[in-house]
């Protein structure tokens, strides 16, 4: 069954936020935690595919897919249907006491579909940062090492052991030190910032030596180092893919040392940048890897997959009460007969269209510094002029909120980039709308910023 969605535009029918969004407003800033993160008053009642229709009746086109969650876009009807069976059979036994059939059901598909050869295993949480704590675990009891290697610029997640690899915004530190011993944060190979003297290749050659050259002379034993973590595509660092070459180095140091590398998923992964999995366009095979966020569609769960003589670890050395329900591991099935059928497909397919259509924004807008991505992970950075190539994020952050005004969902990554990641069910003529509108809101902005 091939999924429709519908082609005609965002419509907004009130002044935003509207009357009802505003009462919304008004009791989350009495109840809810100021914690959050919020970059525009969206209330959210419902949605289907692509869009998204607030409290007062205004729809809206999602081209942040609920922060890379929705793959399949909203309440897909196979999935809807998945869940509303499951749900009215068993919502919950805890697989960690007991035993689930469908658990070991996605277990084997993801096992088909895993970026590394040979028997797979893998454990179930409930998020992408209780996949990351399992993973980084997982390599200190199998390793029996301590060490971890991350970068700068990444983000694994906010508890405390996925905060420790985490280095994105300091603000998601702040007051929380200290955090796990035996992290080191790395140069990740941001391309488009590389010193001015330097070429691409030069650039990468000096990250690695870094690795080979600083960390392990200087600071950690390379045969303390449990592992080495890694986003292939960087998410809140700014939609920044790692370059082949350099996937292809780590691999060859944690090959030489003995160190797991792991590759972090839970944003670019479950088809999202046109493959099932971002590391396999550089033909690197991880040895751990996190899944999360669009594997279930919007329904909570963490995957940690690895070879499976690296899962040796016995039993009580990590468990979920939850992880692996039932309801959501049917999501996640349905989830994937989806993109096996046609979202992984469509994500290059769009994804090309959609880098083909933007890529001159680099030579027609002043501000617009690069286009990046793969599939439908597509990061457009913006700046104050190509010369310095400054970060400018209150202009980003204006970009994204004349969006909003004007029904398209957008969301920033990184100091100065804007994220286009849609439901991987988008369609061309969708995905046209949106960039229309985000291609008038540079120009509104490089226009205030002559006067």
């Amino acid at each position: 069954m091939a999924t429709m969605t519908s082609v005609a535009g965002p419509k907004i029918k009130t002044k935003l936020p509207g009357p009802n969004a505003q009462r919304v407003l008004q009791g989350d800033t009495k109840y809810i935690s100021p914690s959050y993160t919020r970059s525009y008053p969206l209330v959210a009642k419902r949605g289907r595919g692509v869009v998204i229709e607030d409290v007062d009746g205004n729809e809206f086109f999602d081209f942040s897919s609920g922060i890379a969650v929705v793959s399949t876009g909203h309440c897909h009807p196979e999935v809807v249907a998945a869940i509303q069976k499951q749900a009215a059979e068993l919502i919950h036994m805890s697989g960690t006491d007991f035993y689930y059939e469908n658990l070991v059901t996605l277990g084997e598909r993801l096992a088909k579909a895993a970026p590394m050869s040979g028997p797979i295993k893998v454990y179930y949480g409930n998020s992408g940062a209780e996949a990351v704590e399992a993973a980084t675990k997982l390599a200190r009891y199998h390793t029996q090492r301590q060490g971890i290697i991350a970068f700068y610029g990444s983000f694994h997640g906010r508890t405390m052991g996925a905060l420790s690899l985490t280095a994105s915004k300091v603000q998601q530190k702040r007051r929380f030190l200290p955090l796990i011993p035996g992290v080191t944060h790395v140069p990740f190979p941001y391309l488009y910032r590389r010193p001015q003297s330097m070429s691409e290749q030069e650039y990468i050659r000096e990250c690695v030596q870094f690795i080979e050259e600083k960390v392990f002379k200087m600071t950690m034993p390379p045969e303390e180092c449990a592992a080495i973590i890694i986003e292939p595509i960087q998410g809140e660092g700014g939609y920044v893919p790692a370059p082949a070459e350099f996937l292809q180095e780590l691999r060859r140091i944690c090959d030489k040392h003995g160190i797991l590398l792991i590759a972090d998923e839970v944003q670019c992964g479950s088809g999202r940048s046109g493959k099932w999995w971002a590391i396999q366009h550089s033909g690197v095979e991880p040895d751990i890897i996190t899944i999360a966020k669009g594997i279930a569609s919007g329904m909570p769960l963490g995957v940690t997959m690895s070879r499976a003589s690296i899962m040796d670890w016995v039993p009580g050395s990590h468990a979920s009460t939850f992880g692996g329900n039932p309801v959501c591991i049917e999501a996640a099935l349905a989830t994937m007969n989806v993109l096996e059928r046609e979202g992984i497909q469509n994500a290059e397919t769009v994804g090309k269209h959609i880098l083909h259509r933007i890529g001159d924004w680099v030579e027609t807008h002043p501000m617009v510094g690069e286009v990046r991505g793969m599939g439908l992970m597509i990061g457009v950075e913006i700046v104050k002029d190509k010369h310095s190539k400054a970060q400018t994020p209150d202009d980003r952050d204006r970009i994204v909120d004349l969006a909003f005004e004007r029904g398209l969902l957008y969301l920033g990554a990184g100091a100065s980039s804007i994220r286009i990641a849609p439901p991987l069910i988008v369609t061309k003529e969708q995905a046209d709308i949106a960039l229309d509108v985000l291609e008038e809101c540079i120009t509104i902005v490089e226009k205030e910023q002559k006067k």
